[in-house]
């Protein structure tokens, strides 16, 4: 494309000429597109920044030298436009109107023997527009990008900054609301995946803010948390289903904004025991025993030892310990009936009792006193023969 003629050159300097004009005439036919925005944009500073764009384009048409303050018009418009929470569609039709007037001015100037040169210099004038437009769009792109950024930040600091105080600071704890748009008073539900689980956490967490929840996902320690406000219309069993396929530890819901971090530890501690394969969440409530036995590892070896360490005794064939685990286990894993322990294991009744009575001979516990079967049952958790024990 050969630069612009001298003719036209003498155009755009003319028009810098009146460049206070062009630029109220820009103003009076923007106010229908400014009209969405004009209360976040000062008068005084909309109208510096048009006259400078004026300027930018009609020293470029008329190949003048540019000033660095000048030339930064289109990165400082749309910088400044994102920050004051301009609509980017309208600030690009705003800014793509300085062709109609800049070419206007233009064709004011011209006589009619110019029309065919200026025409074809039309080009330059639309390129600069194109340009200016394409530098405001990449600033405000880029600045809302960063805003974006800078805004996750500071929720991830509040959020960080709730689990570090416990929620114990009820200054903490109200900052950390506003900043993560929690209502402090709410409910909520934690989930947590470790991880290698958390590509798919944050899939369901996109879901869940495409339809409008309040929540707040990020790294905890080695895992990944999604603590979500339940409403109305947000219930945990809706919450449940968005991560059907997500393999995580799910806490009790809990009320206030101040019980958020005893519920991530709480969804924290249920993902350390999910069985190998899990592929949905599991609730803290259905997980309890094999939570107190992973936090309590140490002590839990020592009591399963001690419990169930007689079945390995000399004299004990392993045939009999494995078929008095097994009439154990099921029975404590059923409703606590005889009649239905022995149905489970077609055998009759009696020889549940005298399996009872075997295993109670070698390990001095009653499976039917309750409070020899929860130190059994924790046993079991610990030598994996529970139910959820033998998926592990």
């Amino acid at each position: 494309m050969p630069a612009p003629t001298p003719r036209v050159v003498q155009f755009a300097k003319d028009c810098l000429d009146d460049i206070d004009l062009l630029t109220r005439e820009w103003i009076d036919v923007v106010r229908p597109v400014r009209s969405a925005y004009a209360d976040r944009v000062p008068d005084q500073e909309f109208r510096e920044a048009a006259r400078d764009a004026f300027e930018l384009l009609l020293r470029t048409v008329a190949q003048l030298r540019v000033p660095p303050d000048v030339a930064s018009v289109s990165e400082r418009v749309g910088e400044r436009r994102a920050r004051q929470g301009v609509p980017l569609e309208s600030l690009l039709d705003a800014a793509r109107l300085d062709f109609r007037v800049v070419w206007g001015a233009m064709v004011g100037r011209a006589e009619p023997a110019d029309m065919v040169e200026l025409v074809a210099s039309a080009y330059h004038v639309w390129e600069a527009v194109e340009k200016h437009v394409t530098g405001i769009m990449r600033a405000y792109q880029r600045t809302v990008l960063e805003m974006g950024r800078r805004a996750e930040d500071e929720r991830r600091m509040w959020f960080s900054r709730l689990l570090d105080d416990a929620g114990h600071n009820p200054t903490v704890v109200r900052d950390a609301g506003l900043a993560l748009g929690f209502d402090g008073a709410g409910r909520f539900l934690c989930a947590a995946a470790a991880a290698q689980d958390g590509a798919r956490l944050l899939r369901a967490t996109a879901a869940l803010r495409a339809a409008g929840v309040v929540l707040q996902q990020q790294p905890v320690a080695s895992d990944e948390v999604l603590t979500v406000q339940l409403g109305p219309r947000i219930t945990p069993q809706s919450v449940l289903n968005h991560l059907s396929d997500v393999p995580c530890g799910v806490s009790p819901v809990v009320e206030g904004l101040a019980s958020v971090p005893r519920a991530v530890q709480l969804a924290t501690a249920t993902t350390r025991v999910l069985p190998a394969g899990a592929s949905g969440p599991r609730k803290l409530e259905d997980s309890w025993l094999d939570v107190m036995v992973h936090r309590t590892a140490e002590l839990s070896a020592e009591l399963a030892n001690d419990v169930l360490g007689a079945l390995n005794a000399e004299g004990t064939a392993d045939v009999e310990t494995a078929r008095l685990l097994e009439t154990v286990r099921v029975h404590l894993a059923g409703s606590g009936s005889i009649v239905d322990t022995a149905t489970a294991l077609y055998c009759h009744r009696n020889t549940v009792q005298q399996r009872f009575r075997r295993f109670h001979e070698l390990t001095g516990r009653d499976v039917r006193r309750p409070e020899d079967a929860a130190l059994i049952a924790i046993a079991l958790r610990v030598r994996g023969q529970s139910p959820q024990g033998q998926q592990n």
